[in-house]
């Protein structure tokens, strides 16, 4: 579309998308949202700046193709399932750690977490492949 007013839009907009498409990932598992949910807006904000910009800008501009953003995805996903079956008890059994630190207190990270990161990176590699399939004329 090549509209200096969307272009422009699309400096301030990515902060905002990138920021609630995180917030969307750190809180789904225990609140509606998650990988998911995130993954769609991170994806949406990629859609937005290929109509500020072209398609194939946009495309130049992602660092990662969306195949390795899916191959990562499933990846994590695949992981999240290990520390279940190697503790001896269910396959997608949710498993946690407590870090200790000065500046946060503790925090708890465990395989759902992993498991929404997996779920984000699959659905913004899929989200994109569609995108960058339909658009680009070859």
């Amino acid at each position: 579309m090549n509209s200096i007013l969307l272009q422009i839009a699309a400096k301030y907009l990515k902060i905002l998308f990138l920021s609630f498409a995180f917030i969307a990932l750190i809180r789904g598992h225990n609140h509606p949202g998650g990988g998911f949910i995130g993954g769609l807006l991170a994806a949406l904000y990629i859609v937005y700046n290929s109509l500020a910009f072209t398609s194939r800008q946009s495309k130049q501009q992602l660092k990662i193709r969306p195949e390795h953003y899916m191959g990562a995805g499933l990846t994590c996903a695949l992981l999240s399932f290990l520390p279940g079956i190697f503790s001896g008890t269910t396959l997608m059994k949710g498993i946690w750690w407590s870090i200790n630190t000065s500046l946060f207190g503790e925090i708890k990270l465990g395989t759902p977490l992993l498991f929404d990161i997996g779920v984000f990176l699959t659905v913004m590699g899929v989200t994109l492949l569609f995108l960058f399939t339909l658009s680009i004329k070859k």
